[in-house]
This record gives structure tokens, sequence and C-alpha cells, in this order.
């Protein structure tokens, strides 16, 4: 507010100084002025208004400073305080420059009648112009404190004059009154009998001429602050954005369209990071791939038929875990175990389908296409049993087949999940429970293996043929021709025999 008073009283000063040196009159007529008595009036109207001022400035912020010390979200009344601050100062500015002008002018009247109209003509224009330029002013000043009541409250609707009032009033303050003045001369001479001398004339034309070039600079520089700022910031927030940066948010300069810009940004980032952290969530939930192909072609119910792998892995006396151990340690045994999983998982680029329990459903071909699905397959399941194996305390069985299957959303329109339903699933779920009784603790069938490229199929061997639980066909076994103990499936069996 100190700022604004100093402007007011620089303006009271030039026009104190024009009227005096720039009105262009004989001199005779400002020799039966009482300057003493000017100067007295001029100085004791100052203090006054200075008094007038800084009451009234500190009335109109009182809600705002009791905000500021309290803390926290403003009120509707403390936000449209902080917001319509600056306006209402330099009402409260204009209407002492309107009461200051109508005290001149009649001191004036009553020593020279002939000077009363240049007096008031000259305060009239100071006024508006002065008006225009606190206005402006107060509004960059107390920027942080408009900016921090909307970024704490509600913004609802326009609350200050929007950017076409703005340029208006820089034209009509900073260049229409100057010129407005120098018209009015002009008119003076042509069409009254008063005669201006041509330096008097002149003088006076040069001092608004230079007053009009300083104003609608100063106003232009303010106003284009007030417009070219935010955008400069919005600008900075969106190469931000392009650089991958997330929750960003710009500062809510003051409450016109500008303001609805930055806060239309605002919650456009803020919704961004909230679907951004939905969709990391969703993704969480039902694996990369699922949530993107969902993002990208929707969620209806429905399947099709595709050529997929499976692996399934459990955990091999899992019950007794569960009761021999405290519950917690059995939670951070399973959340290793799955991490292990996910990790080696995501290598081969499958896809986690589910975690059950103790065991997860692992599919490679869906939901994206792999043609190398089975040698994808095969490859993470000897991966896992050795990475498994270096767990204290885990044992599993991990079982590998392919085949046709359905895969998609299966459930009710409420709740349903992406998921493969076939007989590749019953078939690796099948291995999974055999292969915990064999020393590799991987089994797969030769239907993966047949379909897998040469160089998988090399860490493989054929074995038995076997009749699943729950299968009519005969499913021929594979192991894997390395295991972490080792030993080659039938070892046992061969020293048992010897």
């Amino acid at each position: 507010m100190a700022s604004m008073g100093a402007s007011n009283l620089f303006g009271a000063m030039l026009v104190f100084a024009f009227v005096r040196y720039g009105v262009p009159f004989a001199d005779e007529d400002f020799n039966t002025v009482d300057r003493v008595q000017n100067f007295t009036v001029f100085a004791v109207y100052l203090v006054f208004a200075g008094i007038v001022s800084l009451t009234a400035a500190a009335l109109m912020l009182r809600s705002v400073v009791r905000w500021q010390l309290r803390g926290g979200p403003p009120t509707r009344a403390e936000q449209m305080a902080a917001l319509h601050a600056p306006l209402r100062q330099a009402i409260v500015h204009l209407g002492l420059w309107l009461l200051g002008g109508v005290l001149f002018v009649f001191l004036t009247a009553g020593e020279t009648p002939s000077l009363a109209v240049a007096v008031a003509l000259t305060v009239a224009m100071a006024a508006t112009s002065t008006f225009g330029f606190t206005y402006m002013l107060g509004e960059r000043i107390l920027r942080p404190v408009a900016a921090r009541a909307l970024s704490e409250g509600n913004f609802d609707r326009t609350m200050a004059p929007g950017v076409g009032t703005r340029l208006a009033m820089t034209w009509g303050l900073g260049t229409l009154m100057p010129v407005a003045g120098i018209v009015l001369l002009c008119v003076t001479q042509i069409t009254t009998e008063s005669s201006f001398t041509p330096d008097a004339l002149a003088y006076a034309v040069l001092a608004l001429a230079v007053t009009s070039i300083l104003l609608a600079l100063v106003l232009s520089l303010l106003t284009s602050a007030q417009i070219s700022d935010p955008i400069k910031q919005l600008r900075w927030a969106i190469e931000r954005v392009q650089r991958g940066a997330s929750a960003v948010q710009v500062e809510v300069f003051d409450g016109s369209e500008i303001g609805r810009l930055q806060v239309g940004f605002n919650r456009m980032m803020a919704e961004a990071d909230e679907r951004r952290r939905l969709r990391e969530l969703f993704g969480q939930h039902v694996g990369e791939d699922v949530a993107r192909r969902a993002l990208q072609y929707g969620t209806e119910l429905g399947g099709e038929t595709r050529y997929v792998a499976v692996l399934f892995v459990d955990m091999v006396g899992s019950t007794a875990t569960a009761a021999e151990r405290p519950p917690n340690e059995v939670v951070d045994l399973l959340n290793e175990f799955f991490r292990v999983v996910v990790e080696v998982v995501d290598r081969h680029h499958g896809f986690v389908n589910k975690f059950m329990g103790d065991a997860a459903l692992v599919i490679f071909g869906a939901p994206l296409d792999r043609p190398d699905a089975p040698t994808a397959a095969l490859a993470a399941a000897r991966e896992l049993r050795f990475a498994l194996d270096d767990i204290t305390g885990l044992d599993v069985g991990i079982g590998v087949s392919a085949g046709l299957a359905v895969a998609g959303n299966i459930g009710a329109a409420e709740r349903f999940e992406y998921t493969v339903i076939g007989d590749p699933v019953n078939e690796a779920s099948r291995l999974t429970e055999l292969a915990k009784l064999r020393p590799s603790r991987v089994l797969a069938s030769s239907s993966a293996l047949y379909f897998a490229d040469d160089d998988e199929r090399g860490h493989w061997e054929l074995g038995d043929e076997v009749q699943l639980r729950g299968r009519r066909r005969v499913t021929q076994l594979a192991s894997p021709v390395r295991y972490p103990s080792g030993r080659r499936p039938g070892d046992d069996a061969a020293e048992q025999g010897g």
C-alpha cells in the first residue's frame, strides 16, 4: 500500500506543477493566486488523504491479515477481500482525488475564475489516470496474496476485470485521457476568445505528450506483465510435463480469464495425475499388458480363442508352513516368492494372470500375441526353478503346458477379470501337482516342448507318459536337463534300485 500511496503523491505533485507551469495562461492570471494559502491547503490535504488511505487499507485488509495469521483455506469473504483489495483501494484513491479536485476548484474559482476549468479538467484526467495506475500496481504487489487465496479457496466464477477490460483501461488511461487534454487545448484556442501564446501552447502540448508517453509505457508494462507472466508460467509447466514430470501445478495469479486458464490447467493436471495413479494401480492388479489393452480396446465381456503357453507354480507344503510359522513370516515368505515370480516372468515377457493363495498362474501369448509363447514359458520355468531355490524354506512345483484356450474378460458386467480358460490351464495345474513329487520340481507337456524352438528343446528331455487326474488323454512328460540340485530325474529311483 505504501507504493500506491507514493504513486498518488507523485501524481498530485505533477498536477500541481502542471497547473502552475504547464497550463498556457498569462502570468498575471497566476499572480492573483494566494500561493501560501494554496501550498498550505495542498499540504494539509495530502496528510488528510494519507491518513484516510491508510485507514481504509487497514479496514479492507483486516480479514485478509486475520486469514494469513490463522492459516488454512480462506473463507469466501476473506478470499474476495484479498482479490478485490487493489480495486477497492484504487476507488478510495479516486474518491480522494475527486474530493481534492473539488476543493481546489473552489479555491481557484474564488481567486482566478479563468483557471477553474483548467484545474478541474487537469484534476479529472489525473484522477482517472492515477486510479488505473494504482489499481494495476496494487494487483501486481498483492499477487502472492491473491495467488494463495485462489489456490487454497474455491474458484467458481470470474472475480476480477478481464483481459479485454484491462487493455481498454490501459488505452483509455494511458492514451485517451492525455490526448483528450491536448484536444481540449486546441479546441479552446480555436473556438474561444482566450488566446494562448505559441510558446505557452507548445509547452502545454509538450507536457501532455511526455506525460502520455510515460503513462502509456508504465501502464502497458503492467498490463503486459499481467498477461505474459501467467502465459510464461504455463509454457514452463507444459515443458515440464513434456519432459515427463507429474503433479505439475501453476500459481493462480488473479480471478480473471487468465486465472481460469491457470485453474483449468491445475485441475487438468490433477485429474491426469489421478488417472495415472489409477492406471498404475490398475496395472498392478491386472498386469500392465491387460491394463494397456483395456485402455485401448475397452473392457467388454467375452473372449477369443488364442494359442497360449501356461505356466503354473505352487508352493510345496504351504499348509504346514502356515501352521508352523507366525503369520508375518508366512506373509514375508509369500511376498518374496511372488516377487521372484514376477521378476522372472517379466524378463520373459509373460503375464502373471493371478495369484491364488500360494500359487501363481502365468500366461504367455495373451493378452499380447507371442508366436514363441512355448519357448518363453519353458525358459521362464527353468530360470524360475533356480531363482526360487535361493529362498530358504521354500519348495515349489512348476508345470508348463501349451495349446488353444479362450482368453478374455470373464465374469459379470459389474465385476470381471481378464483370464484364460481351457485345457492348457488344467494340464499345467495337474503337472504342477505331479512336479512336487519329482526331483526336478518342474514338468512340461510334450505339446509345449514340440512347439518350442530347437535351442530351448535342447534344455529338456522327454520322459514317461502318464494319465493326469481329470484328463482322458495321456500326457508325455518333459523335464529340464539341469536343475538346482544337480541331479537328473530318476536318480533317486536308481539309487534305491542299487
